[in-house]
């Protein structure tokens, strides 16, 4: 049920435990108008920890589906000075970033795809800051989401608004771990304890590849960079402070070598992407790059999202997230990436993370060296299933299992 405790305890979690705002510090909110309550909730628990000032980049479904549809085309090719500038420069000041993520999940239903291909580009070129050094953690970033009713109603089709947005409110909670008892932080601290001891076994054991199988068809060999590492969902920025960036998280990941990923891997759940569902699709993978692409629903956008540049159809990372967790349990399709990639193992293709031995430190073209993708795009997809097997081999050739019918294997537990 929501409660304005709960509300209040949410709030209390995003901003001192996912970006752990710092006093003096500034605080940029981006936010669906339909959010402006819990936003200013947020705001209200930032300055009351000494938040310097809370700036706010509000965002609207219906304008955003009328600029897609109707605006002149020069728009999709520009990005205006003062938004590079908003963007930009927060990034460079190291100011932490909220991110509110709520959205109908095909609200650019019947758009064409090419404009936002080229908007995208041209973002991915104005913001290089921006995105640079969220890859990269230089500043805290966390991304969370609250209930609209357009995506409650596709989560729950056929209740009325109010009981969808309920239900939608209580699968959140439940998800990030907030029972209106005050516990949610306590919670955190264990469950990222047991991330981080996952995450050092798996840098223990130096993998060169991981196999992927399972009954969907999945066939895939991730081969892995020399000196990669594993990361869990807490990060610390390169000033070091400690932050989340997104709420929930069930995830440890790393990333691929760029040339390393052969095979077919097949979706295990539908792909919410750019205003457009995705579902029932697959790769076929050479070298690294995806050379088919076949999708029952949305293969034109599936085609899209991959042709953005060049490393759009190669792959950034490899995430494992247990078939028996937190969100997977609810078995419900949530429809943003942000529930449904930690409901399931994914895959992500585009930008790589810099999860290499001294990667925050590196430039792009130190990270290219290493073997890592270089992208204005990140789309995480979802492969997990109750009978994935992944199987990693390691330097001298041995393999171990690491995932046994869906979850990890008795050595990681």
């Amino acid at each position: 049920m929501l409660t304005e405790e709960k509300l209040r305890e949410y709030a209390r979690l995003l901003v001192r435990v996912g970006l752990n705002v710092q006093e003096g510090q500034r605080l940029v909110i981006s936010s669906p108008v339909e959010c402006a309550h819990f936003a200013r909730l947020c705001a209200e628990e930032a300055y009351a920890i000494g938040c310097g000032e809370v700036v706010m980049n509000w965002h609207d479904d219906a304008l955003t589906r009328m600029k897609y549809l109707h605006a002149q085309e020069r728009v999709f090719d520009e990005v205006p000075l003062w938004r590079q500038h908003f963007f930009n420069d927060h990034a460079l000041e190291g100011a932490a970033y909220l991110a509110i993520s709520a959205t109908d999940p095909e609200n650019l239903k019947g758009v064409p795809p090419e404009r936002i291909v080229r908007s995208q580009r041209a973002s991915g070129k104005a913001l290089r800051d921006f995105d640079r050094l969220q890859m990269c953690s230089g500043f805290p970033w966390c991304i969370a989401s609250i209930p609209i009713p357009s995506w409650a109603e596709t989560v729950f089709p056929g209740e009325s608004e109010a009981a969808a947005m309920d239900k939608l409110w209580d699968a959140i909670f439940r998800a990030v771990r907030i029972r209106g008892d005050g516990t949610a932080v306590e919670q955190w601290e264990r469950h990222l304890a047991t991330l981080h001891d996952r995450t050092e076994k798996l840098n223990a054991l130096r993998f060169r590849s991981l196999h992927y199988t399972n009954a969907l068809g999945t066939d895939l060999t991730v081969e892995l960079p020399q000196g990669h590492i594993w990361e869990a969902g807490n990060d610390v920025t390169l000033s070091g402070q400690a932050f989340i960036a997104n709420i929930p998280t069930e995830e440890i990941f790393t990333s691929p070598l760029r040339t390393g990923v052969n095979g077919v891997v097949y979706a295990s759940m539908p792909l919410v992407n750019d205003g457009a569902i995705i579902d029932r699709f697959h790769f076929v993978v050479k070298e690294g790059r995806i050379v088919e692409a076949h999708a029952e629903k949305g293969e034109e956008a599936l085609h899209a999202a991959i042709s953005v540049d060049e490393g759009a159809s190669y792959f950034g990372e490899v995430a494992l997230v247990p078939y028996d967790s937190p969100i997977s349990n609810q078995r419900l399709l949530f429809y943003n990436t942000l529930f449904d990639e930690n409901a399931a193992c994914h895959i992500a293709f585009g930008e790589a993370y810099p999860c290499l031995e001294g990667g925050q430190q590196m430039t792009k073209e130190e990270l290219k060296a290493h073997g890592l993708n270089d992208s204005i795009t990140h789309v995480d997809f979802m492969v997990g299933t109750a009978d994935l097997s992944i199987v990693g081999t390691t330097q001298d050739g041995e393999e171990i299992p690491v995932f046994i019918n869906g979850n990890f294997a008795p050595a990681f537990s």
